[in-house]
């Protein structure tokens, strides 16, 4: 056999181990097989070219996080709101500014949690994706 160049290649030579469950390396072989590479390719791809998700700080976690909670007490009062209509009585506020104000809430927590997607077109391809998701509260 002919030995080949291998100056205009990338010659990989280091290890890198992982621990991998066995529903992790299975789910690992599937998606190496749907895309059409080696676990090993698809791991450094994943690992090395994807853009990292950016980091909140602390007061952007913990301003979420209240935001939550006032999300759950405004629920509250549209539920108490929606049972004063139903029994007939004056609701303690009006459905539709508390409605309106809860849109506004969990827009102010999609944009707090919101990393920047604008260079990552890889996000649009994928169905589901692994990384962390808000939880709409």
């Amino acid at each position: 056999m002919a030995n080949r160049k291998q100056s205009k290649r990338v010659v990989r030579k280091h290890l890198f181990s992982l621990r991998l469950s066995d529903i992790e390396l299975d789910l690992l072989r599937i998606k190496s097989l749907d895309a059409g590479m080696s676990a090993s390719e698809l791991m450094r791809r994943n690992g090395l070219l994807r853009p990292l998700p950016k980091r909140l700080s602390k007061i952007s976690l913990q301003t979420y996080w209240e935001l939550g909670q006032i999300g759950n007490n405004l629920n509250q009062l549209i539920k108490a709101t929606n049972t004063a209509i139903k029994i007939g009585r004056t609701p303690p506020a009006k459905p539709e500014l508390l409605q309106e104000l809860l849109e506004v809430l969990h827009q102010c927590r999609r944009e707090i949690a919101q990393a920047d997607t604008e260079s990552d077109d890889w996000e649009e391809e994928e169905e589901e994706s692994d990384d962390w998701e808000a939880d709409e509260g």
